[in-house]
């Protein structure tokens, strides 16, 4: 079963077994989350389940890490103002393994 999920702004298409990286939440490694936020759901033959159905649906996964995404360069510039200023960022993150959707 597939299902489209939403978690703050965000949306993801997951499965079973399926790693996502979201938003950075304050459960320790190894808790699990469930997603009650269900957009749309599939089942085997890819047939879309009635809104009926999508409201009944749970998506529960388990915290696997916290991290940090690779550093991106900002950089301000002027051109013929000899101004120019650099910055880099890490935006955090959660890693979360999809265990079932029911």
């Amino acid at each position: 079963m597939k299902a489209i999920i939403k978690n703050g702004c965000q949306q993801f298409k997951v499965t079973e077994g399926d790693y996502i990286k979201i938003m950075p939440i304050q459960s320790p490694e190894g808790a699990s989350i469930s997603f009650d936020k269900v957009i749309m759901a599939f089942d085997e033959n890819n047939a879309m389940l009635p809104t009926s159905k999508t409201s009944s649906i749970k998506v529960t996964g388990v915290v696997k890490k916290h991290g940090k995404y690779k550093k991106i360069r900002v950089v301000k510039f002027k051109r013929r103002k000899h101004y120019m200023r650099s910055h880099g960022h890490k935006q955090n993150y959660t890693e979360i393994k999809i265990e079932s959707i029911k």
